[in-house]
């Protein structure tokens, strides 16, 4: 740190502890909420109290609803540069929207080279990283807070098969991640076909809990297989987490992280037939399942006021081919709806990406049926969108 800038950070102390001793502390809390999050950082410093106002779980909940409004950043996960000529760096970047640059974020395991993934929902400014054969992390992007997760039984059972575990046919499952909104205790959960690998039952659910540190079963588990690699991962929407069946009819099969209890949403009026060409996501906390259907692109959402699913969007992907280059053998995976100009009555744009080479970012409009790119780099890793906060998970 400069001179400059630690002379500056010791003035804005003393002016902060001054504050403290005129005001009395729930007013200085009111005016502490309203400050963006890199100034709060800075001031946790300040004194003891100060800290522990910050690391309480209602503070962080005040910071975050002051600060959820517009468009969120985009965290790009392994992303793969190749400025050093003997070594491929993986690495956390974070993207503002509208910005020509991403900023890298410092981890303390990214000099593994372990291309790690990303759970397509953020819960709070919480994302999780995991890999399937290594411990992963729950981390926040912003204050670069990071928890790790200790093995789970199914990871622990990969391990242990080595090669025989792909023999069996057996894919890779995918890690959900989401919040009991009634209770606030964030769950990432592991959900995976069993029967082949040697268990009783057709599937196997395993939630982490973080008061304990330990993974634990959940019974009974999903009543459907679900599915594996190629598929996108589990879609966390308002309190529940949301798979795809594995059955000769398609289902969406959802999992309430209060209540720890399965149950099918309803019939989809998609039906799936290549896991490369649908994916679930969540849209405004709406669940949507983006169906490649060539030339076009439908949007699905699920209205859960009359339980039928309503069509979102309709892209022309001859377009995207052409003005941008984007391959198409994948689906469009769309990332988040766009805020734009809070004051404007447009609609809102959609934000997606190419699952195939991940090097660009790319908008849509709905009102002009135009699309445009966002951001492009020699790589995005694995993208998922989040709001700046201050949560931690004690």
């Amino acid at each position: 740190m400069s001179k400059t800038r630690m002379s500056k950070t010791r003035m804005s102390k003393r002016r902060c502890l001054r504050m403290e001793s005129l005001l009395h502390h729930d007013i200085v809390e009111r005016i502490l909420e309203k400050l963006p999050v890199n100034s709060l950082m800075r001031f946790k410093t300040v004194s003891k109290q100060w800290k522990s106002t910050m690391e309480s779980r209602y503070f962080q909940y005040r910071v975050l609803k002051q600060s959820g409004g517009g468009d969120p950043h985009v965290l790009m996960v392994s992303v793969c540069t190749h400025h050093e000529p003997t070594s491929t760096e993986f690495s956390l970047r974070t993207l503002v929207l509208g910005s020509s640059s991403s900023l890298k974020i410092p981890t303390p395991w990214e000099k593994d080279n372990t291309e790690y993934v990303v759970s397509s929902s953020s819960c709070d400014g919480l994302v999780c990283i995991y890999y399937p054969h290594k411990s992963g992390f729950v981390v926040n992007p912003t204050t670069r807070w990071y928890r790790p997760l200790p093995l789970c039984e199914y990871q622990q059972l990969m391990i242990r098969l080595g090669e025989s575990y792909f023999k069996l046919n057996h894919p890779l499952f995918k890690v959900g991640f989401g919040k009991d909104i009634h209770v606030g205790t964030y769950k990432p959960v592991w959900l995976y076909n069993s029967s082949e690998i040697g268990l009783e039952n057709a599937t196997t659910c395993e939630l982490f809990d973080f008061s304990t540190n330990a993974w634990r079963y959940v019974t009974p588990a999903s009543p459907y297989r679900v599915l594996g690699v190629g598929c996108p991962d589990p879609a966390f929407v308002d309190g529940s987490l949301h798979w795809f069946t594995d059955c000769q009819e398609t289902k969406v099969v959802s999992f309430d992280l209060h209540t720890e209890a399965f149950q099918v949403v309803c019939k989809a009026p998609f039906v799936y037939t290549n896991p490369y060409e649908i994916v679930m996501c969540n849209l405004n906390n709406r669940l949507c399942v983006s169906e490649k259907k060539w030339p076009n692109q439908v949007i699905w959402y699920f209205n859960s006021d009359n339980k039928k699913w309503d069509k979102m969007f309709f892209i022309d992907l001859e377009l995207i081919d052409f003005w941008h280059d984007v391959p198409l053998y994948c689906a469009l995976k769309p990332l988040a709806l766009l805020d734009g100009e809070k004051k404007s009555k447009k609609k809102k744009k959609l934000l997606f990406y190419d699952r195939e080479l991940r090097y660009k970012l790319l908008t849509y409009d709905p009102e002009t049926g135009l699309d445009d790119v966002a951001f492009s780099a020699e790589s995005i890793g694995h993208p998922v969108c989040y709001f700046q906060s201050i949560v931690s998970i004690l």
